[in-house]
């Protein structure tokens, strides 16, 4: 779909990228030319990865909590290091978990809310403080989630990416002046390896899931990858402050209830 060289020796930073989407989207990077730097909590899967992906093209990673504004100043650092610049930011990294809203603790919404929307502001803050307000140019797409109806039964996420969207929405219009565009993916089901994470009994909604969906289908990493490749490409480059679904339509079609139903009735 894109050409060979389209990210040729343009320096991407992907946070959560040891596994699932956030590896998919640094995979692509490399084979379209780019040089690639993921981070994520735990080092030694991390390592990993970045020995596989190293397979496509020039890859560094640093184990980097990005609730954390001290460990992403230092990942900043390593970057400057490897590379001495940054063009492109993916604000992969984020987590959750299926609960009903009267159930969630404070620490649970805590942790969801510090992960997905704080640590997105400071990776987005401090990269762009460090490289791309200086060399006033630079790209953020930041993956959030099909929330666009509410979220039942993730509460806490849909809050998160909601307040990451608009969060989007402003940086967009503050950063402008440098030449910085920010947009987002937000993906429906995708097939990846962060489904492994969830309990049997919201595995076996996937079927049901899939056949409510108009497309009749889940989606796919590549799916993921190819808008985010989009909007941080040239081919966007009269775009941002906005979201592409990727999702089947299932934010305007569908039962938002599937994940709360089978707990209540």
């Amino acid at each position: 779909m894109y050409q060979p060289n389209l990210y040729q020796d343009k320096i991407v930073l992907v946070t959560g990228g040891r596994s699932g989407i956030g590896y998919d989207i640094a995979a692509n990077f490399l084979k379209l030319g780019a040089k690639v730097f993921i981070c994520s909590r735990k080092e030694e899967p991390l390592m990993e990865a970045k020995t596989e992906l190293a397979k496509l093209g020039s890859c560094a990673a640093k184990a980097c909590d990005i609730r954390k504004p001290d460990e992403l100043e230092a990942l900043a650092d390593a970057i400057e290091k490897e590379y001495g610049r940054l063009d492109i930011l993916i604000n992969n990294a984020g987590g959750q978990f299926p609960s009903l809203a009267e159930y969630i603790s404070d620490n649970g919404w805590a942790a969801v809310i510090n992960n997905n929307l704080n640590g997105t502001f400071y990776a987005s803050r401090i990269m762009a403080n460090r490289f791309f307000i200086p060399q006033k140019s630079g790209n953020i797409v930041n993956i959030i989630v099909n929330m666009m109806r509410g979220f039942p039964g993730m509460a806490h996420t849909g809050a998160a990416r909601a307040g990451v969207e608009n969060l989007s929405k402003s940086l967009a219009q503050e950063w402008s002046r440098f030449n910085v565009r920010i947009n987002n993916v937000a993906p429906g089901t995708i097939i990846s390896s962060g489904l492994d994470t969830y309990a049997p009994p919201v595995k076996a909604l996937l079927d049901q899931m899939e056949a409510q969906n108009l497309m009749k289908r889940h989606g796919t990493m590549q799916e993921v990858s190819n808008a985010v490749l989009f909007l941080a490409g040239p081919l966007a480059s009269y775009t941002s402050g906005t979201t592409i679904y990727v999702d089947g339509m299932d934010h305007l079609h569908g039962d938002r209830m599937g994940l709360v139903n089978p707990f209540v009735e």
